[in-house]
């Protein structure tokens, strides 16, 4: 068995009250009706043959349907998940409206062995969150890139650093 890789794109903007990150919340029967640990930095899958940053501008296309915001990409770094996937993130400074989102789909079979394969979005709604409040909604395999982004906005390491 190949080791499974997969990269994303945290996107973050400035407010008032400091930094806010853009989470969506995994759609389909599993994660319905879940706030703890059911949001997820927008992300997926690649193989060998796809550069991380490639997939990680595609992954941000097909889930919310908008190409990601031009501008610098922060290195976050790669995290092994438990169940033996590696992610790699970067951030990127921008602003979404979350009602412009087209969330991507997916098909499975649901309910589970009855043969009917049904259509559930990949994330089934986007939000802000600020910085220190998204560590509980986002999985917790996740939890490490908000950290990684934390200390890369107090020491003033975004690459380069955004004017101000």
């Amino acid at each position: 068995m190949s080791a499974r890789h997969s990269a994303g794109l945290l996107l973050y903007r400035f407010t008032d009250t400091g930094a806010d990150v853009l989470l969506g919340h995994m759609g389909g029967p599993y994660w319905s009706g879940r706030h703890a640990a059911a949001w997820s930095i927008p992300k997926g899958e690649h193989g060998p043959e796809e550069q991380p940053e490639a997939a990680a501008r595609r992954e941000f296309q097909e889930e919310l349907g908008v190409p990601p915001p031009e501008g610098p990409w922060t290195p976050l770094g790669a995290s092994r998940q438990r169940g033996g996937k590696t992610v790699t993130v970067w951030a990127v400074e921008g602003d979404l409206d979350p009602a412009r989102a087209v969330l991507g789909t997916f098909t499975m079979e649901w309910p589970r062995g009855s043969g009917v394969l049904r259509e559930f979005p990949e994330l089934d709604r986007v939000a802000w969150f600020p910085l220190e409040d998204a560590v509980e909604p986002l999985v917790t395999g996740q939890r490490v890139f908000l950290d990684r982004l934390g200390r890369c906005i107090r020491e003033d390491r975004r690459q380069p650093p955004s004017a101000r």
